[in-house]
Parts: C-alpha cells; sequence; structure tokens
C-alpha cells in the first residue's frame, strides 16, 4: 500500500480529522484487486478537488492518480458511503452541541448555480434570472446539511422542497417544525402537514425589497451557503449527473464539519527578532 510522503495541501486530514473517518471509509473488498494507495491519500484527494475545483486531470502527482480517484468517487457516490460519513459526523456534531443527533426542526432553502459546457439537466430560474441548476436543501437549526437535492434552475422551488421531502421524511423520525421563505407558501404547507406530519413556518421579509435585515432561523441556511464559498467545486455544477452534484456538496460538508470536530491547532506566533 502506497503511502508517499509529500508535502502537505491546506485540505489534507490531520490524524485527529482520520481518526474520525477511518471506520466509515470502505476498506479492502471480499472482491476485488488489492487496495493499492492507503484511504486516507484517496479522500485526501477528494477533499483537494472538492476545495481547489481544479480538474480531474490536474489533480497533482503527488496523490494518487486521477482515475483511481474518479472511479472511487462514482462508486462511493453511489453506494451510499459519503452520505453514510456525512450523517455519522453530523450527528457527532450535533452531539457535541449538547443536542440529539436527529433534529427536530429545519429550514427549507435554494440556491441556483451556472452549468459549465456539460450535457445534463439545466434549466432557467426567472427569479434569479440564471441558466444552470438548482440545489434545493434542508438544513438543521445548526446550519448542517440534513439533505440536498440537485435539479434543473427552472423546478419550482416547493417542487423541489416536495422531492428534499421525500427523501428526509423516512431518515429523520423526529423532524416536526420548519421554516421558509414565503416561496414555499401555498399548497406545500397543507402538503408537508398532510403527508410528512411537518409544521411549516413561512419567515416573511420585513422591509424594502432590496434591504439586508437578517430574518428569524433563515440565517442560519445563508450561513450554510457561506462555508460553502471556500470550495471551488462548489461555484459552477460541472457533473453530468446531479448526484455527483450532490456528492460534492457532502464532500465540503464533511470537510467542515471535520474542521469542526478536529479544528487544526491555530500557528505559534513567530518571535520577533531583537
Amino acid at each position: 500500500m502506497k503511502t508517499a510522503e509529500r508535502p502537505r495541501y491546506p485540505s489534507d486530514l490531520t490524524d485527529a480529522q482520520w481518526a474520525l473517518l477511518q471506520d466509515q471509509v470502505p476498506g479492502q473488498a471480499l472482491l476485488g484487486c488489492p487496495i493499492t494507495y492507503a484511504r486516507r491519500e484517496v479522500v485526501n484527494a477528494l477533499l483537494y478537488l472538492a476545495r481547489t475545483g481544479c480538474q480531474w486531470r490536474a489533480l497533482p502527482h503527488d496523490l494518487p492518480p486521477w482515475p483511481l480517484i474518479y472511479s472511487y468517487f462514482r462508486q462511493w457516490s453511489a453506494d451510499g458511503t459519503l452520505d453514510a460519513i456525512h450523517t455519522a459526523l453530523r450527528e457527532r456534531v450535533r452531539q457535541a452541541d449538547g443536542r440529539h443527533p436527529q433534529p427536530s426542526a429545519g429550514i427549507l432553502d435554494s440556491q441556483t448555480v451556472k452549468v459549465a459546457g456539460q450535457a445534463g439537466p439545466r434549466g432557467y430560474d426567472g427569479g434569479k434570472h440564471l441558466t444552470g441548476r438548482k440545489r434545493h436543501l434542508l438544513t438543521d437549526t445548526l446550519g448542517l446539511l440534513l439533505v440536498v437535492v440537485v435539479t434543473a434552475a427552472n423546478v419550482s422551488d416547493p417542487a423541489g422542497a416536495r422531492e428534499v421531502a421525500l427523501v428526509a421524511q423516512p431518515r429523520l423520525r423526529r423532524l416536526r417544525h420548519l421554516w421558509a421563505d414565503s416561496t414555499y407558501g401555498g399548497t406545500l404547507v397543507a402538503w408537508l402537514a398532510t403527508w410528512c406530519g411537518w409544521a411549516l413556518q413561512i419567515v416573511s421579509h420585513i422591509g424594502t425589497v432590496h434591504e439586508f435585515i437578517v430574518q428569524q432561523r433563515r440565517w442560519v441556511v445563508e450561513r450554510t451557503f457561506g462555508w460553502w464559498v471556500h470550495y471551488r467545486r462548489l461555484s459552477k455544477d460541472y457533473e453530468v449527473q446531479t448526484f455527483h452534484s450532490e456528492a460534492w456538496i457532502l464532500l465540503a460538508m464533511i470537510s467542515v464539519m471535520l474542521n469542526r470536530l478536529a479544528p487544526l491547532a491555530p500557528p505559534k506566533p513567530q518571535k520577533k527578532p531583537g
């Protein structure tokens, strides 16, 4: 198993962070080729791609070969490995904050982003005046991701929220109360109450249209979008398959939560000469 010595990248896992992950990352399968590269280096490569946004073929040569990393990315996206890692870390973060592992309340919102020149679903969001895709998400009250569904941008917020709810309801049995902005009003309120048993509270904007006002609960999900700014792979949508788009969001949140559970030690102050 190759564990080549190399300079550390800012996105690399620390020993403490890897200790949180190693039991969740699949090991050697009963059938198939023996593991050539350490699993830690595979995760480091995925986090490097999420953080820098580089192309697959531009992956540095001191990390494992890009075709191998792409193979793991496709496999772990499809078989639920990334989702399982993300869920386990989210529950640990909530417990470290003195909360129940399963949330009882959440916030609905969406984010529209441009797409690159690849094939795949896309549409025009008339509200944002963008052609691309829309990320429909549900977070807890800490801003941690619960569910994300990526669609073409012409899918309305209420329609996307229904897709999110269909994924979330079997997983999040304690969930009872949601907050969202006025675009999620109308028939969605009754639909969530009937099919999921959730109470949706609409938080209306107070003030002029272009005036910034911190709104109850909704600022939490806006902070989540702010976290994603540090992960350049999320600046646009570069994926053909939307479940790969969702996988990069999971990887970004995995990195955010690892940094919260096992933060890097602050650099030691340098002594001034003399």
